[in-house]
């Protein structure tokens, strides 16, 4: 039986802890920080073990998953560093791969293997409470460092591995997921201050284009500053449409290039997810 010590089991980690409870064959290690989620940890039956002691939870594992904010990740790496053993690998779940691969690998060299991880599932809602076993299905995970036992893993939970440079990475994310985030945040916010009414009148056209601004602000707040260089790049390339859209829509003549740009969004859109049939 392998064992897995999970640290941070909120969404991510508890959902982990879910499914591998589901599948069998692995003892589950939790570790959380307060003693209330401790006491719910234990009351949800997700581990063979609960605690608060990195040691206890780590000593003996041979995956570690870190799965805190990825600026708390350093300081709670080098303490698990101390009691890991050899054999062990370590990854993460951080929405940034950059910064956590520069500060991590290092913790972890010699010691054991780390390789960095971004399963790209998630919901709203967050904490232990919002799991689920199936969060990882036919989901993406990307991995900054080409290895069979993390393939493996994360294959297990359901997802599709693909691997890049930790570079790569967040060019990627910060277009398809830290990008997204903005928009819809401050979609709302330009609706709130140009006509507050409009919001009684919304449909679900709306409503889907701005769930991921109910994201939880903190964990954005951390995701955008350790990403920033990336995230400004695609701000400037939506900016740099956006101002091309609406030169094009201030032209009184402007249903051929109008029509054009739509539907090259469509087809591009529809090639990612194409619509199912009516």
């Amino acid at each position: 039986m392998r064992k897995i010590a999970i640290f941070g089991p909120g969404l991510l980690g508890g959902s982990i802890a879910l499914k591998l409870r589901a599948l069998g064959g692995w003892h589950i290690g939790l570790w959380a920080r307060r003693a209330a989620a401790l006491a719910d940890l234990r009351a949800r039956g997700l581990a063979d073990l609960v605690s608060s002691d990195i040691e206890e939870i780590a000593c003996d594992a041979d995956l570690v998953v870190l799965c805190v904010p990825i600026e708390a990740m350093g300081a709670l790496a080098r303490e698990i560093a101390r009691f890991i053993p050899s054999r062990c690998v370590v990854t993460d779940v951080g929405s940034v791969k950059g910064c956590v691969d520069a500060e991590l690998a290092p913790i972890f060299a010699g010691k054991c293997r780390y390789v960095g991880s971004h399963p790209m599932a998630g919901k709203a809602e967050a904490g232990i409470a919002a799991a689920e076993a199936g969060l990882f299905a036919g989901t993406n995970c990307i991995i900054t460092t080409p290895d069979a036992d993390v393939q493996a893993f994360w294959e297990t939970l359901g997802c599709r591995v693909v691997t890049m440079s930790a570079r790569e990475h967040d060019e990627c994310v910060a277009l398809i997921s830290h990008l997204p985030h903005l928009v819809a945040g401050n979609l709302v916010r330009a609706v709130a201050e140009k006509n507050a009414r409009a919001f009684a009148v919304v449909g679900p056209g709306f409503r889907d284009t701005t769930r991921v601004a109910s994201g939880p602000p903190e964990l954005w707040t951390g995701i955008l500053q350790a990403n920033r260089a990336a995230v400004l790049d695609a701000l400037d390339a939506m900016l740099a449409k956006l101002t091309d859209f609406r030169q094009t829509l201030a032209q009184t003549d402007n249903e051929e290039q109008l029509h054009q740009a739509l539907a090259e969004a469509k087809q591009m859109r529809d090639s990612i997810w194409p619509v199912p049939p009516r």
